[in-house]
């Protein structure tokens, strides 16, 4: 009882001494905790979730509890997707700690909870940490203080199970049995708090324009939305003006004629697009007549400037077709942030891990999926907090440093024994955020290389199953024939 290796500073406190019991505030208080108190900085991210409520905690709730195992698969996924032998062990501590029955070592008990977790539990998480986010940043006046949204798509690679391969299989590409499964991914996010608000799956062989077709219904009439040119065509436009949400976005492949349409300004016009005769093949026949023969667009030339490189123009097209309520500049502004919002992107992918999932089945990848963005929108808000209780500006505050703060922090509040020492944890957590301030560096570039050079072992190009290497020293032959 006197090992707590999770808390050390309560080993005083709650190692066993003769005539002297556990006190009972105490065990009551352990019992509804769970790893690292996380629930204390982060529980107040998530209002409106009766299953997440610590009030609602039993003195006998069984240790994977749906309260318990949602906490404990979150802490997993901050801790850059640790394994559920971790999970297991942090709370077999827990409960040595607190003088309960001891947890069995295996993991499939934790895993059969995890698999029992409501999916809808993790979207209203989402929707309510994404919301949280938002709620701690000052809006601005641009664009007629209307909502924008930022929409980007990305590849996510999956452990090659056949029933991962039945729902999302690989590229066409590749031989079977060498490739993985990849899940094609559609994100909308915010771009007040950038907490991911939405989202779409496919395979890879839906294309973009099929998923946002899909994503259509979830977005809200009067949003408006920030794409890449991706969506800079005809179809794209008339869609979302049917559902009465605008759009920013590059011109695709059109070649702008720019003697044509209205003149609005020396780089901007109203210019006709009509529909095409060939159908888009992720319409149905009844869809694609329901489109107009013709709509108006904007398009706007932007010069951007950086020092040391050629002036770069681009074409943007929108649908915000008034030019003195949404002027060029705002609308500019609002499509050349969009770099800084899909950073949020890189860092789910290479911080927590997102770019390849572990689960084996597609149920439990999309609860992955989901407990991924639920853990990236919360750390969003922390560092919304930070920025609004310093007054220092939120582009500023590195995410991968908020995470090791976060998690340092929470480890200290679970040694706070009183609620006053929490409350200067959470404020020393805030402080440390504000003051370690990401350097200012506005039109830095950097490559897309490595330098470590990979090992020299042969491709795994065939399935694993009927590889055979033959070893040699330090050196590897091909594999003979299998027959």
């Amino acid at each position: 009882m006197s090992h707590t290796p999770c808390f050390p500073a309560w080993r005083a406190r709650f190692a066993p001494q003769p005539g002297r019991s556990l006190p009972a505030v105490y065990a009551a208080e352990l019992r509804r905790c769970t790893l690292d108190k996380l629930e204390d900085f982060l529980g107040p991210f998530l209002v409106g979730l009766p299953a997440l409520d610590p009030a609602r905690a039993s003195a006998r709730e069984r240790p994977y509890s749906v309260r318990r195992t949602w906490w404990g698969f979150l802490w997993q996924m901050l801790q850059l997707n640790a394994s559920c032998r971790d999970v297991v062990a942090q709370f077999q501590a827990l409960f040595v700690l607190t003088g309960q029955r001891p947890v069995d070592e295996a993991n499939s008990a934790y895993c059969q909870a995890r698999a029992r977790l409501p999916e809808s539990l993790f979207v209203a998480a989402l929707r309510a940490s994404a919301a949280a986010a938002d709620a701690r940043v000052t809006p601005d006046g641009a664009l007629q203080g209307r909502v924008v949204k930022v929409l980007d798509a990305t590849t996510l690679n999956l452990p090659d199970t056949a029933e991962n391969q039945a729902t999302y299989p690989q590229p066409t590409s590749q031989k079977p049995g060498v490739g993985f499964p990849q899940l094609h991914l559609l994100v909308v996010w915010s771009a007040r708090g950038g907490g991911v608000l939405e989202h779409v799956r496919g395979s890879k062989r839906d294309g973009e324009m099929r998923l946002l077709h899909q994503l259509l219904p979830a977005l809200t009439p009067g949003d408006i939305t920030v794409y890449d040119r991706a969506a800079g065509h005809y179809v794209a436009c008339a869609q979302l003006s049917a559902h009465q949400v605008d759009l920013i976005s590059r011109v695709s492949i059109r070649q702008i004629d720019w003697r044509k349409g209205v003149r609005l300004g020396p780089d901007e016009r109203l210019v006709t697009w009509k529909k095409s005769q060939k159908k888009s093949p992720y319409l149905t026949p009844a869809e694609w007549a329901a489109l107009p023969v013709e709509i108006v667009v904007r398009v706007i030339r932007v010069r951007v400037k950086q020092a040391g490189w050629r002036t770069r123009t681009l074409v943007l097209v929108t649908t915000l077709l008034d030019p003195v309520a949404y002027p060029a500049a705002e609308v500019a502004a609002a499509y050349l942030r969009r770099w800084r919002i899909e950073l949020c992107l890189d860092d789910l992918k290479t911080v927590l891990g997102l770019e390849a999932l572990r689960c084996q089945s597609p149920a439990m990848i999309h609860r992955e999926l989901l407990a991924l963005l639920v853990a990236h929108n919360l750390v969003r808000a922390v560092m919304a907090s930070a920025a609004r209780e310093h007054a220092v500006a939120l582009d500023r505050l590195s995410f991968t440093g908020s995470l090791d703060a976060l998690l340092s922090f929470a480890a200290a509040s679970a040694q706070a024994s009183t609620r006053a020492q929490r409350r200067r944890v959470w404020a020393g957590l805030l402080a440390r955020l504000a003051a370690d301030l990401v350097p200012w560096r506005p039109g830095r570039h950097e490559p897309r290389a490595v330098k470590r050079r990979p090992k020299s072992y042969p491709h795994l190009n065939r399935p694993r199953r009927a590889y055979r290497v033959v070893r040699h020293g330090s050196r590897f032959r091909r594999p003979a024939k299998i027959t």
